[in-house]
């Protein structure tokens, strides 16, 4: 997530993020997180979300405890492919008095990230690839396409971790800002979708219900593999770890479950 981040920080960085780090150049710690100044709503977890790693644990409890670091009044998320992190956040739960819900996913890279960032991985026994398509589409009915601002609502309603005004704007800023794919249906309205956030995920895919188990999905993410592999993105994405039916298509698209997790912590104060 942190590799993500920092290479949408370099493709001109456009959720304006800073990076903070313990200390340079030999750092433990590594925080990427908003500007103070965009971090106006407390109340706005979407927005204020930190992406952490770091090589040490004690280290990392200490420099995440200082103020100019992370706002704990705030209601805010972290995320990290870092399981270990728990720990650490649990603690400083007890210390600076807020709340912690935990969710913990399935990590997949596409196999060209994989190939590029974490080779090793393809030297599993017994991993199966397919030819990584999907299936043929009726392409008179749906047309591939992007979304714009005004589907937001749409996407929102459908988002596991969507239904409320804050995740609404996030989804706005995130269509404004980064590659979206989606297919047109019939009315010319979207009817499956697939997103890309500030860590460059592909997040937020769906498809409205009446529209299900036509393979529509794993069109769009498969395009939207492509392009950005094509843009030199690194592709990933976490999925539930009880939907069997995003496993099963993350699978046949030749997208790998790596070792770690996918971790966000919502913290609220007490």
């Amino acid at each position: 997530m942190v590799y993500g981040t920092v290479f949408h920080m370099n493709q001109g960085n456009p959720f304006k993020l800073k990076a903070l780090v313990d200390k340079w150049p030999d750092f433990n710690t590594v925080v990427i997180r908003p500007q103070e100044q965009d971090m106006t709503d407390d109340l706005d977890h979407y927005t204020n979300t930190y992406h952490i790693y770091s090589k040490d644990l004690k280290n990392c409890q200490e420099f995440l405890s200082l103020p100019e670091v992370i706002n704990w009044k705030q209601h805010l998320q972290i995320q990290s492919s870092q399981s270990s992190l728990n720990e650490v956040i649990q603690s400083l739960a007890a210390t600076k008095s807020f709340k912690v819900k935990r969710s913990q996913n399935i990590l997949y890279m596409a196999i060209e990230a994989i190939r590029e960032l974490a080779p090793s991985l393809l030297d599993i026994k017994n991993l199966s690839l397919s030819d990584g398509k999907p299936k043929a589409i009726d392409q008179e009915m749906f047309k591939l396409s992007s979304l714009d601002p005004t589907h937001a609502a749409v996407v929102n309603k459908f988002w596991h971790f969507g239904g409320n005004e804050w995740s609404q704007r996030f989804i706005e800023r995130c269509i404004r800002t980064f590659p979206n794919f989606c297919l047109l249906g019939p009315e010319g309205t979207p009817v499956s979708w697939s997103l890309m956030d500030q860590t460059g995920e592909m997040r937020m895919g769906g498809t409205l219900p009446e529209y299900r188990a036509h393979g529509l999905v794993t069109y769009v993410i498969y395009y939207q593999t492509q392009a950005l592999i094509e843009r030199g993105f690194p592709v990933y994405s976490h999925v539930d770890k009880n939907n069997k039916i995003m496993q099963k298509m993350s699978h046949s698209l030749n997208h790998i479950p790596v070792p770690c997790d996918w971790n966000q912590w919502n913290c609220v104060p007490l």
